[in-house]
């Protein structure tokens, strides 16, 4: 027979897929009524318009269907706008501590920090980190991006990411893609405008990132940095200091002699240097025989200057055609290369 109390039960399985928390717990459920096998109720959404709306229709369908209800009558309503301002000060409250500080930032939030920099532009710290971090996920870890680099920011157009994050009063969702939680200025600038600010204000928006998204469960938060050593990666630092840090470097000695002052500054914040990633090392004939394009042994070189060692060599190759997505698949060769670089960083953490 079916109760309130039996659907209510069941509806604490159905999670906003958005803040991966049960309807029941956020309240979302009013006005269950039930006439035989017929079951009628409305679920109070977070927002108007919410771009999941039809996953949650289908999770609580099929959830009061498999109590024996042959009909269930499903509507849709919106919080008011004081629901959603206890929502939102229900869950800064999970993400900060009583002074303030964001909850992951704890020695104990088991968040592992990773902060991917390099000396310079354009030796691929970008592609790097998305797909480490894709790679990461795969493994089945819970994974976040944070676009650090506020006057460069790229991670939404590498990542072929279209919506934007859904925003619950001054709350943040981060937009999901290939299983990463992602958080970018990108979303937030208007017609790939730029961004013009000094100091202060990179400083309070990478605290936005940390306090005032809803990033839920994390195992790897990696921040995208921007290249060479001012003010984001002195705050980011100052900020996270127990982040760990992979330095990308490409062959060229150039490029590998500059990503050395990256590496002094890790070192002077007493980040823990993961290693050195060699991006764009060889480019690989169909026969198996290797050009070096840009060089050899920089990557090396960069990591006995910094007493560590080239943890990865990412070939060059075609951005995937089908997607256009930075992200390779993980049978690629690439993909395979930076499934090996997660392996490792997992075993290493």
């Amino acid at each position: 027979m079916l109760t309130q109390q039996k659907i209510i039960h069941a509806l604490k399985d159905v999670e906003d897929p958005e803040l991966h928390k049960s309807v029941v717990e956020l309240n979302m459920v009013r006005d269950v009524h039930i006439e035989g096998t017929h079951v009628s109720l409305t679920i109070v959404l977070t927002i108007q318009g919410c771009p999941l709306k039809a996953k949650i229709k289908q999770d609580v369908e099929t959830a009061i269907q498999a109590l024996g209800a042959t009909a269930v009558t499903l509507q849709f309503g919106s919080m008011t706008d004081e629901e959603r301002k206890q929502l939102t000060a229900s869950l800064k409250k999970e993400n900060t501590t009583s002074e303030g500080m964001p909850t992951m930032l704890r020695e104990d939030s088991g968040v592992t920090f990773i902060a991917v920099t390099s000396g310079k532009g354009g030796v691929g710290k970008s592609t790097v980190t998305i797909n480490l971090a894709a790679a990461l996920a795969r493994q089945g870890k819970r994974v976040g991006i944070v676009d650090a680099d506020i006057y460069g920011y790229s991670i939404p157009t590498m990542m072929k990411i279209t919506e934007k994050p859904t925003m619950i009063d001054q709350m943040a969702v981060p937009v999901t893609k290939e299983g990463v939680k992602v958080m970018s200025m990108g979303f937030f600038s208007k017609d790939n405008q730029p961004v013009m600010w000094r100091g202060p204000m990179l400083n309070k928006w990478i605290r936005n990132f940390l306090v005032n998204t809803h990033w839920g469960d994390l195992d790897y938060l990696l921040l995208d940095l921007p290249p060479g050593t001012g003010d984001v990666a002195i705050d980011v630092a100052a900020m996270i200091p127990q982040a760990k840090e992979i330095i990308v470097t490409t062959p060229h000695n150039a490029a590998s002699h500059v990503a050395s002052r990256a590496g002094v500054m890790a070192r002077h914040t007493k980040h823990e240097i993961l290693g050195v990633v060699e991006n764009m090392a060889f480019y690989e004939t169909s026969d198996g025989e290797r050009n070096y394009l840009f060089g050899k042994d920089g990557g090396s070189a960069l990591a006995g200057a910094l007493a560590t060692e080239v943890i990865a060599q990412i070939p060059f190759a075609q951005p995937e055609e089908n997607t256009g997505s930075s992200v390779y698949d993980e049978d690629s060769v690439v993909g395979e290369a930076f499934t090996h670089l997660a392996e490792d960083i997992i075993h290493i953490n």
